[in-house]
């Protein structure tokens, strides 16, 4: 089993309402850290976690449009203070890059509002995809939503009908030929269509 060197935060960003943040500040008094606060211009914070070992992190939230917004790059090396981190990350839906580092390969995790998006795995320059978020749903949901083919469908039939119409009314052979040739083309497309 590979053995973790660090976990770093790349250009990550975690968001708090006012009650999600009281709900930080007692979730990590609690744990086994100490904790500073510091109260910055405009209503922000900024957290200094540090574990048992000296280890320590620095959280700087933000207040902007009614949210606390932490913005965070980091390297941690500690398993106390790395686990804390990543709990915080995934209960207030982190976004960005975490990086798992062992010894001769990195794990890269992409994250968009605490869901992992993407995982590759790096070494020495080469990146091998792992994971790739699919979102099967979403997709099947736009696919059910768009009704572009029914309307083509019903387009085609009263085009169809028309035809229908003109060769019952016209006697010129010539004209009905290209008739009966323009309805084999709808009756093709709407054989694919329906299909």
């Amino acid at each position: 089993m590979a053995h973790k060197i660090a976990t770093e935060y790349v250009n990550a960003t975690m968001q708090m309402t006012d009650v999600q943040m009281d709900q930080f500040l007692h979730g990590t008094t609690a744990a086994q850290f100490n904790i500073r606060v510091k109260v910055v211009d405009g209503g922000g914070h900024e957290f200094m976690l540090e574990d048992e070992s000296g280890e320590e992190v620095h959280l700087p939230f933000e207040r902007k449009n009614g949210l606390y917004i932490c913005a965070l790059s980091c390297r941690l090396v500690t398993p106390g203070l790395t686990n804390a981190v990543r709990k915080l990350f995934a209960a207030f839906k982190g976004s960005g890059r975490v990086n798992r580092i062992y010894r001769g390969f990195t794990m890269s995790y992409d994250y968009f509002d605490g869901t992992v998006q993407r995982i590759a795995q790096l070494t020495d320059g080469d990146c091998s995809l792992v994971y790739q978020h699919k979102d099967t749903v979403g997709e099947l949901q736009r696919l059910f939503d768009n009704h572009a083919t029914e309307r083509e469908i019903e387009c085609i039939q009263g085009r169809i009908n028309d035809l229908l119409d003109q060769r019952l009314l016209t006697s010129s052979l010539s004209e009905i030929q290209c008739i009966d040739e323009q309805l084999r083309n709808y009756n093709q497309r709407l054989f694919i269509l329906e299909a």
